[in-house]
């Protein structure tokens, strides 16, 4: 099996490679590709030397897998010459999110709908993996009415440049402004850029990829989206309201046994989700679980993930044990 990873010098290309080698991921040959003025460095990967490729060469050597990390114009270009040489594409970027021929990924949730001639296969953002991993289970037994979402977002889900940024000013040293304010010592109500209707993209994200993912368009959800000067993951207080009234035992018994959810929900003991504890993590943590006392049928939640991870690189890579497990790559 030839597998690729496009992007293999940024943050969520770094990533994947962690995440390959840590679950053991088989392959017969490997090609890292970044921009051209990386070509023909090298990068150690499992005690062995990998040259960097350019994308043109990558596309000729047609690996059976290609997950890609490269921003969503590389992945407007790239993916479809990829895709046309049998290769699968896995794309972490947004260009193919919401293309109605296009499949949106988490796979504990809607793996199932994957099939043989899919090979442009969309990894989903970052802040609604995790949203969807706790809700996804809960959809089921008491469906989803509406929810209400507050983000509190890593840095390093802008980039190198952004914690860089972070770092200068935290030590006080003039460096390139990746944000509009200062992130140290900050919060921003402002990722990605603002869409007419005063949502900003990352929110509108949040908003048609959980319906998608989910499978239902009557699902009302709304977004504020937030960066602050954190690494370890992103955090969400999450607000939802189901047509079912629920117990509360039973919702922490139906998170504890859904694979891929860790409960931490012990306030009285200061266990909570954290991205701190959550860094270098694959799991979506869950805690604060109490009832909005405001109004019926309606659960508070804080979900924490290390965004990187699962909300990135280990969701494209279990995209790809999924394929292959299900032997859906030719």
């Amino acid at each position: 099996m030839k597998l690729a990873v496009v992007g293999a010098t940024g943050l969520v290309g770094q990533e994947v490679l962690r995440v390959l080698e840590e679950r053991k991921f088989q392959f017969d040959e490997l090609y890292l590709v970044a921009s051209a003025k990386s070509v023909g460095q090298t990068i150690r990967f499992k005690n062995k030397d990998y040259s960097i490729i350019s994308m043109e060469e990558c596309c000729k050597l047609v690996p059976d897998v290609a997950i890609f990390s490269a921003g969503g114009g590389t992945s407007l270009e790239w993916a479809p010459k990829f895709a046309e040489m049998g290769t699968i594409v896995i794309d972490n970027s947004s260009a193919w999110r919401m293309d109605p021929t296009k499949k949106l990924i988490v796979p504990e949730i809607n793996g199932h709908e994957l099939k043989i001639d899919d090979r442009i296969i969309a990894n989903p953002n970052c802040s609604t993996i995790q949203m969807v991993m706790a809700l996804a289970p809960l959809h089921v037994k008491y469906k989803l009415k509406r929810i209400v979402v507050s983000t509190y977002q890593s840095v390093t889900g802008t980039g190198k440049d952004a914690v860089q940024q972070m770092m200068d000013e935290r030590n006080k040293v003039e460096g390139q402004k990746v944000y509009p304010h200062r992130i140290d010592m900050n919060a921003l109500p402002h990722i990605d850029v603002f869409t007419e209707n005063g949502y900003t993209k990352e929110e509108m994200k949040m908003v048609n990829e959980t319906r998608k993912i989910l499978g239902d368009q009557t699902i009302g959800v709304t977004s504020t989206t937030v960066r602050i000067p954190t690494i370890g993951g992103h955090a969400e207080a999450v607000n939802a309201e189901f047509y079912h009234d629920f117990s509360l035992s039973e919702v922490r018994e139906t998170l504890v046994n859904t694979p891929g959810i860790i409960v931490q929900d012990n306030p009285k003991n200061n266990l909570y989700p954290m991205p701190i504890t959550a860094h270098g993590k694959d799991e979506v943590f869950v805690g604060r679980l109490r009832r909005d006392e405001s109004q019926p049928n309606t659960l508070n939640m804080w979900v924490v993930a290390d965004n990187l991870r699962k909300g990135a690189a280990t969701n494209a890579v279990q995209i790809a044990e999924f394929m292959l497990e299900k032997s859906l790559v030719y």
